[in-house]
């Protein structure tokens, strides 16, 4: 050992929170089953078979060849005028008068959670989400350094009535919600359940942060409006949008609508961040919304998820055991199922895995006591013939079990 090796001190250790917060269970379970026989109903991922991939190149080349200049220069933190203009009027059409004022240009909605999580939370503030929750909203959380505390429900979603009690006795900062096709379990909260949510947030002081990446992926049933668009808490909700299920996920462009003085201050944190999200990818957008029909390319997108919900829905019976119960989603990429209490979906997934086949275990969604009968399985990413076979599998491995 030389004389410098000896006289070496140690460098400081790492943050608390980054020891304290672990990485994202559906991540770990994406690296184990990346071989390409697998049939993985674990993963989020939109289908990329249904990406306009033409509609979005030419977006770029007439982006590129109209304003290279300004597409490859620095942009504005708040994001591009014409994006945030064109979010605005699509909020506005949809119920929620917007002005591109209320808008903040965010990398993926994701960012916009943890921006939220930085203006809105000290270290030891009480957060109230639902159970299950959506992993990643459980990590932005941690790393502000929140106690989060889960929200008593059904299979409809938060209880308002024990809402109210826990903001009594906890005193809260913020409720995060994803009431439309939510992420785990694919329920969405009624238009009645949505009322008292707001009702409680305007009578207690609270902050709703609601997470709508989802929403637009509907394949039956009615539209129920946002939280944000009841007008009593119209001054307390936070909606956060995305392109990555509607458009593609590689452009990483999200958004978050909110009151003034909140979105400034989430405009002075993303500045520390990241300065701004891409300037060619929101040029792009925005000429891609300009030019392109947004909805109608979600409508095909959404009937070709609504005949991989109903293969996954129809295969069930004969797969999981007696006495198992699962979600019917009206729309978005997720169902649920919950196994008889004697099963363990975290140790049963190791075997599972054996047969070429994945989902992820439930609980890890929990922000308390974990239901560890459950599993989330995502329908969106497979042809219904897939499906069919992975169900095969599963039953299979299940039946091992």
């Amino acid at each position: 050992m030389t004389v410098v090796e000896s006289l070496a001190v140690p460098v400081p250790p790492l943050a608390g929170r980054a020891r304290a917060i672990g990485g994202s269970p559906v991540r770990d379970i994406l690296a184990v089953t990346a071989r390409p026989e697998v049939i993985n109903f674990a993963g989020g991922l939109p289908a990329p078979e249904f990406f306009d991939q033409e509609g979005i190149a030419a977006a770029f080349r007439d982006v590129l060849a109209e304003m290279p200049a300004r597409a490859l220069q620095y942009a504005p933190t708040e994001g591009e005028p014409e994006l945030r203009g064109a979010l605005a009027e699509r909020m506005t059409g949809r119920g929620l008068a917007s002005g591109d004022g209320d808008v903040l240009v965010t990398t993926g909605s994701q960012q916009a959670l943890s921006l939220i999580a930085t203006v809105l939370l000290e270290p030891g503030d009480t957060v109230l989400v639902e159970s299950p929750c959506y992993l990643a909203a459980l990590q932005a959380f941690g790393f502000a350094g929140a106690r989060v505390v889960a929200v008593p429900g059904d299979e409809d979603g938060i209880d308002p009535v024990a809402l109210e009690e826990l903001v009594v006795r906890e005193r809260p900062k913020l409720l995060y919600t994803v009431p439309t096709f939510q992420n785990p379990t694919g329920r969405t909260l009624s238009a009645e359940r949505r009322a008292a949510v707001a009702s409680v947030a305007a009578r207690r002081g609270l902050w709703i942060v609601e997470d709508d990446p989802y929403g637009e992926l509907r394949f039956e049933g009615e539209r129920v409006p946002w939280i944000a668009s009841w007008e009593e808490a119209r001054d307390r909700v936070v909606l956060l949008g995305s392109f990555s299920k509607v458009m593609a996920p590689g452009l990483r462009l999200g958004w978050l609508r909110a009151p003034g003085e909140l979105l400034r201050a989430c405009v002075v944190a993303k500045q520390a961040a990241d300065l701004h999200t891409p300037t060619v990818n929101q040029l792009a957008a925005a000429r891609y919304l300009a030019d392109r029909d947004l909805d109608a390319h979600v409508r095909r997108v959404a009937g070709a998820y609504q005949e991989r919900r109903d293969a996954m829905v129809a295969g069930l019976p004969g797969v999981l055991p007696d006495g198992s119960t699962w979600t019917r989603p009206e729309g978005g990429m997720f169902l649920w199922a919950r196994l008889p209490s004697s099963y363990d979906t975290t140790a049963l997934l190791r075997q599972v895995v054996r047969r070429d086949v994945a989902y992820v275990p439930g609980a890890p969604f929990f922000a308390g006591e974990p239901d560890r009968s459950t599993m989330r399985l995502c329908f969106v990413t497979q042809t219904p013939e897939e499906i069919g076979e992975g169900l095969r599998r599963l039953g299979e491995g299940l039946a091992e079990a």
